[in-house]
């Protein structure tokens, strides 16, 4: 029940914690065309005069252990183009390209191993790129937003010659977890592999990723002492954008807006929000500042549903 509390002229810290609702929490997120963001708001109540309240923003993260079997699956894609040059075939190029494992998290060095054959006329340049893809679901309709967050370049392959990419590796930004359990957003990653043929549409195949939270322990690859490092500490999850970063390449310099209908992966129908998995989550409250949120909160890596939080101050 409510009680009345007298308190004198100055400052007065109460300290509180909270329990998180059972259900689900979506990752928090903010995208090109909405967010998924979460506030507690304290209020003082005084007789005879209005109410004064603050409002800070509440940080949640849905685990995503890439350490589940599903993704410490290896991916692989093969495709063929043949180029044409004026009235007669040049020949074919090949690209067939594989990764480790579909799970990764941010900071880690993803390494690619690809094999590309150029039996056309023309020299060819083959890149890999980390692509970014946010829907949004709304009133039956969907929106698409799509963009290129890390690429990588090869070496310059010769008319009928080959390359072989043994682990190049391409190294994950801090980006925003995936969010594949969502209603209203999802956020959906690919690692595609492309080549730049002269006189020619590009020739790129596309392999699933989904960026977690909770590293891989014990994954024997040229990755493991990342791994271990980001098991003993996981501020990684602090890591922000720079204030002024470098831009990345547009997706429109790398794929035109017909290869970009093709390539686009086709999503699986909106999961119903009674049916989504139940993850493991953790909250904190930041310090309350008037500039947007950090991407990431830094976590703890056993954390609990009852956290204790900042004390609320007021002036009287």
């Amino acid at each position: 029940g409510e009680e009345n509390l007298i308190l004198l002229d100055g400052r007065h810290e109460f300290p509180f914690s909270f329990q998180l609702p059972q259900e689900p929490l979506v990752t928090s997120f903010t995208g090109k065309y909405g967010s998924i963001q979460y506030y507690v708001k304290a209020v003082l109540e005084r007789p005879a005069v209005p109410d004064q309240s603050v409002q800070t923003e509440l940080q949640i993260i849905s685990h995503i252990d890439v350490s589940s079997p599903a993704l410490l699956t290896p991916v692989l894609r093969s495709q063929e183009k043949m180029v044409g040059c004026w009235f007669f075939t040049s020949g074919p190029v090949s690209l067939s390209a594989k990764i480790e494992r579909k799970g990764y998290c941010n900071g880690e060095a993803i390494p690619i191993y690809a094999e590309i054959e150029n039996c056309s006329s023309r020299l060819i340049v083959p890149k890999a790129a980390i692509f970014q893809t946010q829907t949004y679901l709304a009133s039956g309709k969907t929106k698409t937003f799509r963009q290129m967050v890390a690429n990588v370049r090869g070496n310059h392959i010769a008319s009928g010659s080959t390359d072989t990419w043994n682990g190049k590796t391409l190294k994950i930004p801090p980006v925003s977890p995936s969010i594949l359990d969502c209603c209203i957003i999802r956020v959906e990653y690919s690692l595609a592999v492309y080549i730049h043929i002269p006189g020619a549409k590009k020739l790129m195949i596309e392999m699933p990723l989904v960026i977690g939270t909770i590293p891989c322990i014990g994954f024997s690859s040229r990755n493991s002492s990342i791994t271990s490092q980001f098991s003993m500490d996981m501020s990684w999850l602090a890591l922000t954008m720079p204030e002024h970063p470098e831009a990345p390449p547009n997706y429109a310099d790398v794929v035109s807006e017909e290869e970009f209908s093709r390539h686009v992966p086709a999503y699986p129908p909106p999961i119903d929000c009674e049916e989504q998995l139940c993850c493991p989550v953790f909250a904190y409250i930041q310090e309350f500042r008037f500039q947007p949120p950090p991407l990431y909160s830094e976590i703890d890596p056993h954390p609990t549903d009852v956290e204790e939080v900042q004390p609320v101050s007021f002036m009287i």
